[in-house]
């Protein structure tokens, strides 16, 4: 489950923060450009493993051609369907949870019609990805089964917008209930399963502001509590994480008005939406010019703006932090490759790595409220993990960064003060380094760091209370360029090396950090 730990990552000791500011002035001039305070004896927030998530919506080729392949007509290897290759990869990343099956198309998607005999199963038109047709093929038991071969809890969207209540209540009796209670547990059996899935998380409605609905934030809220109520008895929650739509811009009075007429016992978390995208000109995937990589970085930077107003609004109506702030979609988005079929098709470059980089490291240093996450998508769409091409199968830059990034899952959380070098690039002024740290249960401290200067060395202290490390490792994601990616001819272009960088004394660490890159220390006492 989820950790609803309530104390703040981001609370440092005044006196240890005034000491830091005025004695270390001269070191940061003569030594380092940038300086970071880690206190571990503060280390008491876990960070969840499942802001580590992904996202699988049935859009361009992520489901169909992507992860699912099917059981006849194809050589590709497989089990029940779903690519090994893909299963494989995504298993060594740990995923925790998988979001599914949107998204706006949720919207439209009616569960029924993908269960039973795939011959006699309804097709769908997917309306909001390309008006094609799907034969739903991949249903309910393939998404749940998918995610019991991945070791990831399975997290599914409510068709809110032109379902119903009852088909909400009774698709959670199909997922959850024991054999024999209901038709359909008996309809799931029928199907080839007999025991319950036990799926926790539930999102009702997605985007209910835009593609779910256009509603007000009233009319939802009134649609919400009926869902909510129904899916579950009426006086608990049967274990259920009832996930409620939140803003996906910097609309806080939505969120106020969620907070505040939603009853406590019929909320476990709330949704936001933010990509790292200029709406008003996308630009390339993979040729873009300096001006259009920082105006990217400046959206991704913003992620940290838009979860702390959140907080400050939930933290009003919720100061023990019960509720959740749940991120279920996030990533670049660009325009789409042309000629490429699918939708939100787009390539995977250096940037997108600083943009991994740069939000897990602002998810974890908010882990005491943001407990779930969702990285939008998993294959062959928008900040996809992986991409794929007929036989072959390549992994992302974006994808080498959440492996390194993985061992942060379930960890304490070190709160980090970092004074940082600025990025000036025209009107732009940003932070050149992100950071974030943590101790696992082994006792090991990792320390995530992204450098956005896509043009200069960041040279790096950091000093470490309440820890003496004795040995530190390091990997780094880096590349020449920040447009380099990997294809299916160069499939291992942009890899992780080892990063030796690094000068160690007793709890004073230095490291020099090269332009575009992603670096995780382990440190060892």
């Amino acid at each position: 489950m989820i950790n609803s730990d309530s104390n703040n990552c981001n609370t440092l000791k005044m006196k240890k923060l005034i000491i830091t500011l005025l004695l270390g002035s001269c070191l940061l001039l003569s030594e380092a450009q940038n300086k970071v305070y880690l206190n571990a004896d503060s280390a008491k927030t876990k960070i969840s493993k499942h802001i580590y998530g992904h996202f699988a919506e049935h859009v361009g080729g992520n489901i169909y051609g992507g992860m699912y392949v099917g059981e006849e007509n194809t050589t590709i290897p497989h089990t029940n369907g779903v690519r090994n290759d893909v299963i494989k990869a995504l298993q060594d990343l740990h995923i925790p949870n998988l979001r599914w099956p949107g998204g706006c198309f949720a919207d439209t998607y009616h569960w029924k019609d993908a269960i039973g005999q795939k011959s006699e199963r309804k097709p769908i038109e997917n309306m909001s990805w390309g008006n094609y047709r799907e034969d739903n093929s991949f249903g309910t038991n393939e998404f749940l089964n998918l995610c019991e071969l991945l070791g990831a809890e399975p997290y599914l969207a409510v068709n809110m917008n032109s379902g119903t209540v009852q088909e909400a209540v009774e698709w959670v009796q199909y997922a959850n209930h024991a054999n024999g209670t209901s038709y359909l547990t008996d309809l799931r059996k029928k199907n080839g399963r007999d025991t319950p899935w036990k799926v926790t998380f539930w999102g009702i409605g997605n985007e209910s502001w835009d593609c779910g609905g256009h509603m007000t934030a009233d009319y939802y809220i009134n649609l919400y509590k009926r869902y909510a109520t129904a899916m579950t008895s009426y006086f608990n929650s049967e274990n259920l994480f009832r996930i409620a739509v939140g803003p996906g811009f910097p609309d806080y009075d939505w969120t106020e008005t969620i907070m505040r007429d939603v009853p406590a016992r019929r909320i476990e978390g709330l949704s936001i939406h933010h990509y790292a995208v200029n709406w008003d000109h996308k630009s390339s995937s993979y040729e873009f010019n300096d001006e259009e990589y920082y105006t990217t970085m400046k959206s991704a930077w913003f992620m940290d703006e838009f979860i702390t107003k959140n907080c400050e609004v939930m933290d009003k109506y919720d100061p023990e932090k019960r509720v959740a702030l749940i991120v279920d979609e996030w990533g670049g988005w660009y325009d789409p490759i042309p000629n490429v079929k699918g939708a939100l098709y787009q390539q995977n470059t250096i940037r997108d790595a600083l943009i991994a980089g740069l939000t897990l490291n602002i998810f974890n240093n908010h882990a005491d409220r943001v407990r779930m996450a969702n990285l939008a998508q998993t294959v062959n769409a928008l900040q996809s993990v992986i991409l794929t091409q007929d036989e072959k199968m390549i992994l992302t830059p974006t994808y080498h960064v959440m492996e390194m990034y993985k061992v942060h899952q379930d960890a304490l959380l070190v709160p980090a003060n970092v004074i940082s070098e600025d990025v000036v690039r025209n009107d732009k002024k940003l932070q050149a380094l992100s950071v974030s740290a943590s101790i696992d249960e082994s006792g090991k401290m990792h320390i995530s760091l992204t450098n956005i200067d896509n043009k200069n060395n960041q040279k790096v202290e950091i000093e470490i209370e309440g820890y003496t490390p004795k040995n530190v490792t390091g990997r780094m994601l880096t590349s020449t360029k920040i447009q380099d990616h990997n294809t299916f001819d160069s499939p291992e272009k942009v890899v992780p090396s080892d990063f030796n960088e690094t000068k160690l004394s007793k709890n004073n660490l230095i490291i020099n950090m090269p332009p575009n890159s992603v670096v995780v220390l382990e440190l060892d006492k």
